[in-house]
């Protein structure tokens, strides 16, 4: 199987991201709340940028956004949010590539990472983002709830992506394999 290329999200691409985020949802609950536009949420209103991970047929299996945080964090961070891996293309790092392409273009661009994620401690996101570096600030109140009106907490985790010289300037990370 060949390695996918990993570039910037178009919009030609919305269908088919909405096509594999919904078999996401139906398999790991991933968005917890099914949106009601899921083109739009695919869109957040601070989005910089998004990618997708593309088979060479051109078929979309993993994406992934960047976008600017609420006003109360650093203006250093930027939010990775909207990732997620088709379910029948995992297991071939994907999740791993998409993260690390955007670890890159953070740290070109000197930005460290933050990242939310629903606080349940056995869940696959949580064990695969805290073996994958991603360090655990701290846990909030969601200001949305489950489907059925239940509180959500979220954890709240960071990832530096910003090399430092000895002047403190900002470093390129080595540049990995997938394309832009």
């Amino acid at each position: 199987m060949s390695r996918p290329t990993i570039r910037i999200r178009r919009v030609t691409d919305l269908d088919q991201c909405v096509q594999v985020l919904q078999a996401v949802h139906e398999t790991d609950a991933y968005p917890l709340n099914w949106p009601t536009d899921p083109r739009n949420w695919l869109n957040p209103p601070r989005l910089l940028q998004a990618w997708i991970a593309e088979e060479a047929q051109g078929r979309v299996n993993g994406h992934v956004a960047v976008q600017r945080p609420h006003s109360e964090t650093p203006a250093r961070h930027v939010e990775l949010s909207r990732l997620f891996v088709a379910p029948a293309a995992r297991r071939r790092s994907l999740a791993s590539a998409l993260i690390d392409h955007v670890r890159t273009w953070a740290a070109e661009h000197g930005y460290d990472l933050t990242l939310n994620v629903t606080d349940e401690h056995r869940s696959a996101a949580v064990a695969f983002y805290e073996a994958t570096g991603w360090r655990h600030t701290h846990t909030t109140d969601a200001d949305w709830t489950t489907p059925d009106g239940k509180p959500v907490k979220l954890r709240h985790y960071i990832l530096t992506s910003r090399m430092s010289d000895t002047d403190g300037a900002p470093q390129r990370l080595p540049s990995t394999k997938t394309t832009k």
